[in-house]
């Protein structure tokens, strides 16, 4: 946990729900130990739906489909949802979720790499979800900057790693070391690009929201690269 753990309990208590299908999806995917975004990131989520009311939503990670679902239960009513999944398992799931909420015709998935996909979409989108492989979060990232409409925002999920993100790359697991690095690294990309203004809030396992304020064309990079701590460089 990121924060107190009765602290975060208090917090989800005061939660109004979902519909009886997200509840659904969401005890689905707990028994079959599928990831689906924590209560207070469903909230989140809720929130800036309802404040920035984007009508054409980009999510990189589908899963089972239920974040998708989500959004496009309390997300404007025109808006469309365009989702990437490789997993050919979960696909299938995604699918029939959709085709059972009726939302097949405001739900796009798109199956393949998201490294690929990302490079062939053209549109403008108002609100981009990140929530998939966190080792790929910067190679996505570039792709994702491009596709961001002015006043759009990146919501990207699971950022702080449980809090492992703080610790120094000798006290994390060696085969978490290559993700914790470029998580890292993507973190100070989204703080350090100019044209976008970014917080990090420890809601669920971290979620960095990302606003572009200035167009794609002027969005250049300060000329600093992250070059993490003495011990990273040294290792």
């Amino acid at each position: 946990m990121i924060i107190d753990e009765r602290m975060g309990a208090f917090i989800d208590s005061l939660d109004n729900g979902n519909t009886p299908f997200l509840d659904e999806i969401e005890k689905y995917a707990a028994e079959n130990r599928v990831p689906v975004i924590r209560r207070s990131v469903q909230s989140l989520l809720k929130f800036l739906l309802a404040f920035a009311k984007p009508k054409n939503i980009l999510e990189v990670g589908t899963a089972i489909g239920f974040s998708a679902l989500l959004m496009s239960e309390y997300g404007p009513r025109d808006c469309h949802i365009t989702t990437i999944e490789k997993y050919e398992k979960r696909i299938p799931v995604a699918r029939e979720n959709f085709r059972k909420s009726g939302r097949e015709k405001q739900i796009t998935l798109l199956e393949g790499d998201a490294s690929d996909i990302l490079k062939e979409l053209q549109e403008s989108y108002d609100l981009i979800f990140m929530d998939a492989a966190k080792g790929q979060y910067i190679h996505f990232l570039p792709e994702a900057l491009r596709l961001m409409a002015p006043g759009g925002i990146l919501v990207s999920d699971n950022v702080l790693q449980d809090g492992d993100i703080i610790e120094s790359r000798f006290a994390v697991t060696r085969r978490n070391r290559t993700i914790h690095a470029r998580m890292r690294e993507y973190l100070y990309q989204l703080k350090h690009t100019d044209g976008l203004e970014t917080v990090i809030l420890p809601a669920g396992d971290g979620v960095a929201l990302t606003v572009r304020t200035a167009p794609a064309g002027e969005n250049e990079q300060r000329g600093r690269q992250y070059k993490g701590t003495e011990h990273e460089r040294q290792a």
